[in-house]
């Protein structure tokens, strides 16, 4: 069983920010716990390579099938996602803008939904799925998909713009970055760009304004600190990811999850992975790992 994210090759990381492989187990007739999904930042392609993922958006009562492979857009809000006995699932995360760069797509048009891939990327999309499905390593199937997008940047990736280079300095900037209107004409000025055109440009490539992006980051942020320090209090977390203070870091949780910070960690504590007594480990470099 698996749960880590991988560094792309040094030549794709313009590109690709990581690639995640989840290898979930359950034994026969084992119940098998709803995953709450929390919001993340950017777009990805992705796939369920053995037994299919079902979701649930908030308000709906039924469960909706994933399609095997499906380009999934930024997300600001929590998902119910239903796995199977086996649950083998790869995602491609791109850096900002890359998505957009190579199938044209406006982002706001994926924002809090999915599409199938096939209907993008077809026939190639059938081919890696295929490719995948039937790899005898994770480090084949690594392989694969690096392959997969060195062809798609080769045949139709369009030329950046400072947006992209404005949204990645909202995702890792370590520090709250004012999204007032002086704050704004900063960032568009970065883009070479006035706010107007600013504002439009960054939806289009990124699915949602930048002040909204900024806030999923930093939301992201604590709630990886958190998993990853179940023990670091509460008030440190929310410093250490740009927060002013507790308060401000609860109203973030209670707007994307509808929950306070430590009942939604009870809630992810009973988590497939967790029940697994998996980690997630993010941004490794590669290794030969067998199945």
């Amino acid at each position: 069983m698996l749960l880590r994210g991988f560094l792309p090759s040094p030549a794709l990381r313009e590109y690709i920010e990581n690639i995640g492989i989840v290898h979930l187990v359950f034994a026969p007739n084992e119940p098998i716990p709803v995953k709450a999904y929390t919001p993340k930042t950017g777009d990805s392609i992705e796939f369920f390579l053995r037994d299919p993922e079902y979701v649930q958006y908030p308000g709906e009562t039924n469960k909706t099938k994933r399609p095997e492979a499906f380009i999934h857009g930024q997300h600001t809000l929590v998902t119910n996602r239903h796995v199977g006995q086996e649950f083998l699932y790869l995602n491609i995360k791109f850096q900002p803008g890359v998505l957009f760069r190579l199938t044209g797509i406006p982002a706001y048009e994926l924002t809090n939904t999915y599409i199938d891939a096939e209907a993008v990327f077809s026939p190639d999309i059938r081919t890696l799925t295929e490719q995948l499905k039937n790899a005898n390593s994770y480090a084949e199937m690594l392989e694969r998909v690096e392959s997969f997008v060195v062809r798609l940047i080769r045949r139709s990736i369009k030329n950046a713009h400072g947006i992209d280079k404005v949204a990645k300095l909202l995702l890792h900037n370590t520090q709250s970055i004012s999204m007032d209107w002086p704050g704004l004409d900063w960032l568009a000025s970065q883009s070479c760009l006035c706010p107007r055109q600013f504002e439009r440009k960054f939806r289009e490539r990124m699915g949602i304004p930048a002040s909204l992006l900024a806030r999923v980051a930093r939301f992201d942020k604590a709630f990886q600190l958190k998993n990853a320090h179940p023990d670091k209090d509460w008030l440190s977390i929310a410093l250490l990811c740009g927060y002013y203070d507790y308060q401000h870091l609860a109203k973030d949780y209670k707007d994307f999850t509808g929950l306070t910070p430590i009942d939604f960690h009870r809630l992810e504590a009973q988590s497939p992975e967790k029940q697994l007594g998996l980690t997630d480990r993010l941004y490794q470099e590669r290794i030969d790992l067998r199945f």
